[in-house]
């Protein structure tokens, strides 16, 4: 296996508008991900957190997320949905992703083979790699 990674995504005030589904399709018929968990959440603004059951994005009467039906590894459970919901804002509503990296997978393999072992990993956030480029522009 590659390695997996999740995300959660916030859509302020429950505005998902299913944008971003093709491109994330695009990623699964291209082999680099495979989705295992997809799930979305809403956070009351009471605080509570609940499953959401979303399949027309965009209100055009078809199932956007029908090719992502079924998509439960098992991975996801009831705290996790709790963790994803503490980071959200009352009223707004999240996707919750976890994905295997294939695109990784031959060469997490062939580490592995060779005695290699992951020992760290982490992620720069989006946010934070723009204002590091944004200052090097500035000082350059």
């Amino acid at each position: 296996m590659g390695p997996i990674d999740y995300l959660v995504i916030e859509f302020p005030a429950n505005h998902i508008t299913g944008e971003a589904l093709p491109y994330l399709v695009d990623l699964v018929d291209r082999n680099i991900i495979r989705i295992l968990d997809l799930i979305f959440i809403r956070k009351e603004l009471d605080g509570s957190v609940a499953g959401v059951a979303i399949a027309d994005l965009d209100h055009d009467g078809k199932l956007d997320l029908a090719v992502f039906e079924g998509a439960s590894s098992g991975l996801l459970h009831a705290e996790d949905t709790a963790h994803a919901g503490a980071v959200l804002e009352p009223g707004c509503s999240a996707a919750v992703l976890v994905y295997e990296n294939l695109w990784a997978a031959p060469l997490a393999v062939a580490l592995r083979h060779g005695g290699g072992q992951l020992v760290a990993s982490g992620r720069i956030h989006i946010q934070a790699a723009l204002a590091a480029l944004d200052a090097a522009d500035v000082n350059a």
